[in-house]
Formats: structure tokens, C-alpha cells, sequence
């Protein structure tokens, strides 16, 4: 992962700068459970929306809970030292996202996928992908805060499970359609509303 690589040039910088010493690239920023539970949580949701049991709008939600425990253990790692609190505390959050994604993978609905026309949505799909982006880019402006964007994708999540049950019969009718494109338009001019939003305090990390 991106941010995987970003962790390495950190690391390899400050030691070549004399910031951390042996000791600590060895043992004190050295977190391999951490990484292998990062990497199987991220080969379960691949798992999940090759099932169809994780639709891409949840997929979304969870790669960003992902990245932010990534980035929580690169702030952890840039002081050379990761102390036994610190690393449990990183696990528990490697947990509770794990516990999140085979909730859904035991889930027994799963989205059917269909290129026959009958129940693909192709429109909404990308409507729901245009959404997640412009959510993230208003809280990396600080338009939009953490709290904003949480209830957002709550509403985002919302609507691909309707998605997801509207195809679960192998088609989606023109009525269901309807009801998903006004349930995204609502919630698109909620964005675009707080996007319009002046700057507030800029998110940390």
C-alpha cells in the first residue's frame, strides 16, 4: 500500500539522518503483526467484493479506516520507539476493523452482480463513487469534519445495501432506480452544501 511506502521512506530517512538509531529500526518501530493483520484484513475485503458480500461503497469505508490506522502507526513509528501501549492499542483497532469485515463477509445477503442490464446500475455506481471522493476531499480541505464525513458515508452505506437488496431478486426496476438516484441526489446536495462550506479547522495527521 501507498502509505505502506511512505512508512519505509520515513523510517530509512531518519536513519540516515542519525534520528534513529540501530536499536530502534530493529526493535523499537518493528511492528510485523501489525503489518500481516493489515495485510489480511485487505486481502478479505478484496475477498468480500469479489463475493459480493462488501459493496464498493463499504469497501470505501473500510480502506479509509485502513489508512487511518496506518497512519496512526507511522506517527507511532516517527519517535523511533513503539512502546507496548502503543502497539496494543494499534491491534485493538486491527481488531475491531477485522470483527467489521467478517460481520459482512458472514453477511448471508450478497449482491448480485449482472451485465444483462436487469439489474446492472452502472450510473449509480458511479454517482456512488463520485460521492465517497468528494466526502474525503472536503475533509481534507476541512470543509466537511470527521464527524460530517462519518454520518455521510453512514448515508452512503445506506444506500448501496438498498442497492444491494433491490438486485437481490436478479433485477431492479425502474421504480427501485428511481428511488436510488433521489436517495444520491439528496445526499450529493448535502456535500455539495457543506463543500460550499469555508475552511474550518484543517483535519491532523
Amino acid at each position: 500500500m501507498k502509505s505502506r511506502l511512505i512508512t519505509a521512506f520515513l523510517v530509512v530517512s531518519a536513519a540516515s539522518l542519525g534520528l534513529a538509531g540501530p536499536s530502534a529500526m530493529a526493535q523499537g518501530t518493528s511492528t510485523p503483526m501489525v503489518d500481516r493483520a493489515q495485510q489480511q484484513i485487505a486481502a478479505r475485503i478484496q475477498q468480500g467484493m469479489a463475493s459480493g458480500h462488501i459493496t464498493p461503497s463499504e469497501a470505501r469505508e473500510l480502506y479509509r479506516r485502513d489508512r487511518e490506522i496506518e497512519m496512526h502507526e507511522i506517527r507511532i513509528k516517527m519517535n523511533g520507539n513503539a512502546t507496548p501501549q502503543e502497539r496494543q492499542q494499534l491491534r485493538v483497532e486491527l481488531d475491531t476493523l477485522s470483527a467489521e469485515v467478517e460481520r459482512m463477509m458472514a453477511n448471508s445477503a450478497v449482491m448480485t452482480r449482472g451485465g444483462n442490464g436487469s439489474n446492472s446500475t452502472p450510473g449509480i455506481d458511479s454517482t456512488e463513487a463520485n460521492l465517497s471522493a468528494r466526502i474525503d476531499e472536503g475533509v481534507r480541505t476541512g470543509r466537511i469534519n470527521r464527524r460530517e464525513a462519518d454520518r455521510l458515508h453512514r448515508r452512503e452505506r445506506d444506500i448501496a445495501r438498498h442497492e444491494a437488496a433491490y438486485k437481490r431478486d436478479g433485477v431492479v426496476t425502474s421504480r427501485e432506480r428511481r428511488q436510488l438516484r433521489e436517495e444520491l441526489t439528496r445526499l450529493s446536495d448535502d456535500v455539495d452544501r457543506m463543500i460550499r462550506n469555508p475552511p474550518r479547522n484543517m483535519p491532523r495527521g
